[in-house]
Formats: structure tokens, C-alpha cells, sequence
């Protein structure tokens, strides 16, 4: 399986994007999620989802980011609101089963 993201882009503060994740096969019963990482930090924990629709979020994006699926569709979106200049980072998919990532997409917030 590959995944693809997109809907990245430059925004300024306190607008939103919809970040798009496509998977090239099925994505299963199996955990979704979205890391991040900004220049200069390690890769970081943004949003979960499994296969029952139940999410979990990071402590720095919970209220304003909300993590979706589409198991017919093999798709995963992150609706990401309220940006502020720290969510720059470039934003990674992941497939915890086989673990698989995709290449990113950039979130810049910036005015």
C-alpha cells in the first residue's frame, strides 16, 4: 500500500486547510493516522483513528484539528482549523499495519 497526501499549503493564522490522505489499496481494519514535523524537531504525534471511528488527538491540537475516515474510499482526512504559526510542519500519513508512510505534505502558517 501506498499512501499519498495532500491539501497542504501557506495560510495565515487562524484559517484552516483539509489535509487528504489516499491509500493505493485497502486500508482495513487498521489504525490511520497523521504525524507532523517541523524543521529542526523530531517527528511528532498528531491524530489516530481506528477502525471503529474512535480518535485520539495530541494535547497541542485537540479542539481544532478533527481526524476522519473513509474505509470504502481508503482515504483519511485531517480537517485542521484555528492554525496557528507552531502547526508549520510537513505532514505525514500513516498505515500502522504494515506500517507505511507517505511522503508529506507542508502546512505553513504564517502572516
Amino acid at each position: 500500500v501506498q499512501l499519498v497526501e495532500g491539501g497542504g499549503g501557506l495560510v495565515q493564522p487562524g484559517e484552516s486547510l483539509t489535509l487528504t490522505c489516499i491509500a493505493s489499496g485497502s486500508i482495513g481494519t487498521y489504525d490511520m493516522g497523521w504525524y507532523r514535523q517541523a524543521p529542526g524537531k523530531q517527528r511528532e504525534f498528531v491524530a489516530r483513528i481506528d477502525s471503529k471511528l474512535r480518535a485520539d488527538y495530541s494535547e497541542s491540537v485537540k479542539g481544532r484539528f478533527t481526524i476522519a475516515r473513509n474505509d470504502a474510499q481508503n482515504t483519511i482526512n485531517l480537517n485542521v482549523n484555528s492554525l496557528k504559526p507552531d502547526d508549520t510542519a510537513l505532514y505525514y500519513c500513516h498505515l500502522a499495519l504494515p506500517e507505511t508512510w507517505g511522503k508529506g505534505t507542508q502546512v505553513t502558517v504564517s502572516s
